[in-house]
């Protein structure tokens, strides 16, 4: 049986269960005042997170539980009006989302895009017509891109087309069929095992035909054409945490992104996993590997067991390096998994000839939580706390990255703290150790991990600092 991603079969990874974690928002105007940056020619202050409605970040997790909830009933795919449906949805959200469709049979890199699959209803009916596995009821009854079929039969040549999980029995498995023409019905265990000999009339009325491949992408300018790519995927049916988690928290980050006089340019990408990512890397590889700085892969971010990274291939990108300093002092509690651990789109954006510098954060990751890929993937496995707090973590790991920086001390040996108005600091060790490895050479966050504290904890004695000429700012390099 067929259970899990695209052409992917890692085994579930055991996760390690940790207490439900308060995260700190990103409060650094607010409680320190505005920290300038400056790239090239521009100096800015980034915002703390809220909405382009101004909504109170108190109020975002239900706002985005209420996206998902709204998305949940639609039956998605790789291609198709499911997908279309979803991403016109976020266009509401996003005004300047833009939906492009890549026509069935273009070529992208060792890839062929797929005649497109829509499908209306499916069911299996006994002799009295009582529909005992229904689509409308559950649209992960059907394996995904399942052919058409109307046909009657019996149970046994029935049987081999029936998908269900003995160790899970209430649960519903996700099963797919993108490349290789075949049908099939999903139902629960309990459900097969109540399934009496004789006739059953079997239909799936679904289309496979020439169409395209569906992807949305909004680039948000800013000051400086280095790009942070964002990626989330648009792809899989009703299931809560493993499909909707990832482009709700996406579109409440942009939402927040295009209030921000921004640093970067980001780069925000609603694609169909695996061959969606396949696709937009081959018509944007080039640029892509000019102007990505750091990147992450949005996803699983709506339950409220643990914090995951996942990291890139080589472990080391920048992206590595944001996403393990603000777990570390953010999250608290997190489990690393090496890039051999992998199964999103990160397996692209990392492969070899590509090389971008992109890993993942997440809530359980994908593959290690017994409801992933089930039914029970549902609107009650997420909340509206997790969503918020996944939101917040990334909040402050695109603060991080709009402030970071390198700086040099201006002194030959220790400042004297006196003429300065530096004796009586409370902080002044803080202030001191700082000083002490601010040689250029090493930016915010490396000074942050020497001296065992948190980059954004930095900020107000940076700005103190650079106030008082003690420290300057290097002209912008490559992080």
């Amino acid at each position: 049986m067929q259970k899990g991603r695209d052409e992917k079969q890692d085994k579930p990874i055991k996760a390690t269960n940790v207490d439900t974690i308060a995260l700190v928002f990103c409060v650094i105007i607010v409680k320190y005042g505005a920290t300038q940056l400056r790239c090239g020619h521009h100096d800015h202050a980034f915002s703390p997170p809220t909405n382009s409605r101004q909504m109170p970040m108190k109020d975002m997790g239900q706002q985005m539980y209420q996206w998902a909830d709204d998305l949940f009933p639609i039956c998605r795919s790789i291609t198709g009006n499911g997908v279309r449906q979803t991403l016109h949805y976020l266009k509401k959200q996003l005004p300047n989302l833009r939906i492009i469709e890549v026509p069935s049979g273009t070529r992208a890199f060792d890839w062929i895009i797929p005649d497109e699959w829509n499908i209306t209803d499916a069911f299996v009916k006994d002799a009295s017509g009582q529909r005992l596995i229904d689509f409308k009821q559950s649209n992960l009854h059907v394996m995904n891109y399942a052919i058409p079929i109307d046909t009657h039969m019996d149970l046994a040549a029935l049987q081999p087309h029936l998908y269900s999980l003995p160790e899970q029995p209430n649960a519903i498995p996700y099963v797919t069929s993108y490349y290789e023409k075949r049908w099939g019905f999903c139902l629960t265990h309990a459900q097969r095992e109540r399934l009496q000999p004789g006739q059953y009339h079997v239909k799936i009325d679904s289309t496979l035909a020439p169409g395209s491949l569906t992807y949305g992408e909004l680039i948000i300018p800013g000051q400086c054409t280095q790009e942070i790519l964002l990626s989330t995927y648009v792809c899989h049916p009703s299931m809560a945490n493993n499909e909707l988690s990832g482009p709700v928290v996406t579109t409440a980050l942009a939402q927040w992104l295009q209030q921000q006089p921004r640093r970067y340019t980001y780069r925000i990408v609603f694609l169909v996993e695996t061959i969606g990512a396949i696709t937009y890397l081959s018509r944007h590889l080039a640029h892509m590997q000019r102007h990505t700085l750091a990147g992450f892969v949005l996803t699983c971010l709506g339950d409220t067991r643990t914090y995951a990274h996942i990291q890139s291939k080589s472990g080391q990108t920048y992206a590595d390096k944001i996403a393990k300093h603000v777990l570390t002092h953010v999250a608290k509690h997190y489990t690393t998994y090496d890039f051999l651990a992998r199964g999103s789109d990160e397996r692209q954006y990392c492969s070899p000839g590509v090389d971008l510098p992109v890993c993942a954060i997440t809530r359980s990751k994908y593959g290690t939580y017994p409801e992933y890929h089930t039914s029970l993937d549902n609107m009650s496995f997420i909340s509206a706390q997790g969503l918020h707090s996944s939101y917040a973590l990334y909040c402050e790991c695109l603060t991080l990255l709009e402030h970071n920086a390198y700086y040099r001390t201006t002194v030959l040996c220790e400042p004297q703290r006196s003429r300065h108005g530096l004796g009586a600091m409370p902080n002044i060790r803080d202030i001191r150790n700082l000083i002490a490895y601010a040689d250029g050479v090493s930016d915010l966050i490396d000074i942050a991990d020497h001296i065992g504290l948190y980059a954004k904890d930095l900020l107000p004695i940076v700005r103190q600092l650079v106030d008082l000429q003690l420290l300057e700012r290097m002209p912008e390099a490559a992080l």
